[in-house]
């Protein structure tokens, strides 16, 4: 059997090998710094708005006494006389339409969780999964009209002393909103726990429903109270639903069937024009909106928290 004979390589073709290998070098090197910029841009846009708000909201407490915007039970900024801005009335608001729409997310959403992680068949789960997604990408401009054109009506054919803007309509649908965050999240911690401890359960003779609350709910319980601090701080934010349903009457109590406002739909009504460029109301939102942002900071490291210092290992 003859022997191949070597390969004949040309000069020019040693030349362009080489040119490859320096242009695969240079674009290894080139990639992970573009990937870097990229990256980097959502990095340089928190730190942009973090120092934007703490700049304006310094601007604000050189004309605002910080004592008073803390601890105020009063939240005039429009008043002729003497304006005043204390933080509280919008804060309680804030917190009514949270406490109402996490009454609301957490049962369904846990138990929307429980269902499609433990009783739902592959094709019942196929199917009302993608609801879920439709009812979280649905704009909440549409939740905002359907609490005040649907929501509000029912409330009041049942408890008629209830006010066409009121907290309650608005919590309601808030919470509505939520339900695909909780149940989707929380399904994904069900999920993980692994089979071999279900099939031990069954084994000892347990249910299907004690295995879903005595076993799958306590080894996914990091998940699930992640997913629920996670929902709170959506809830906080929350914006067009307070702004179109729920009122524009900031006040110090914890009624739910009048008028309120919450620290969202206080910085919509002015951004819409209610206040002059530079002026102290001007400066006021950014104040609003720095302890809004303080609250979901919060409530985002708290959840970061539950998830790393409760995490089952498996």
């Amino acid at each position: 059997m003859a022997m191949n004979e070597p390969q004949q390589i040309s000069v020019q073709e040693l030349i362009a090998q080489k040119s490859n290998r320096g242009l695969l070098a240079f674009t290894e090197k080139l990639i992970p710094k573009i990937l870097f910029l990229i990256a980097s841009v959502s990095v340089l846009t928190t730190i942009g708005i973090v120092f934007t708000l703490i700049f304006e909201t310094v601007t604000f407490f050189t004309e605002v006494n910080i004592f008073g915007f803390l601890t105020g039970t009063e939240w005039y900024p429009f008043a002729n006389s003497t304006p005043t801005y204390g933080i509280l009335p919008l804060v309680v608001g804030t917190l009514k339409i949270t406490g109402i729409a996490i009454l609301v997310a957490v049962p369904i959403g846990i138990a929307t969780a429980i269902f499609l992680s433990e009783y739902a068949s592959d094709r019942v789960r196929r199917f009302i999964k993608p609801i879920l997604e439709v009812l979280a990408g649905v704009p909440t401009i549409v939740y905002g009209f359907f609490a005040l054109t649907f929501v509000t009506p029912i409330l009041r054919s049942i408890y008629p002393d209830i006010a066409i803007f009121n907290a309650l309509s608005p919590g309601i649908v808030v919470g509505i909103m939520i339900i695909p965050m909780i149940a989707s999240l929380s399904e994904d911690a069900m999920s993980s726990v692994p089979n071999a401890m279900r099939d031990g359960a069954y084994a000892l003779g347990a249910t299907k429903l004690e295995v879903a609350v005595k076993i799958v709910l306590p080894a996914a319980l990091s998940g699930i109270v992640a997913s629920t601090v996670l929902a709170i701080s959506r809830a906080i934010g929350e914006t067009m639903i307070v702004a179109v349903a729920a009122g524009s009457t900031p006040g110090f109590n914890w009624d739910v069937t009048g008028s309120i406002q919450t620290m969202t739909a206080y910085i919509v009504q002015v951004t819409t024009g209610d206040a002059g460029y530079g002026t102290t109301i001007y400066y006021s939102i950014y104040a609003v909106g720095f302890t809004l942002f303080l609250f979901t900071l919060a409530m985002n490291m708290l959840a970061q928290f539950i998830s790393k210092r409760f995490r089952e290992e498996y």
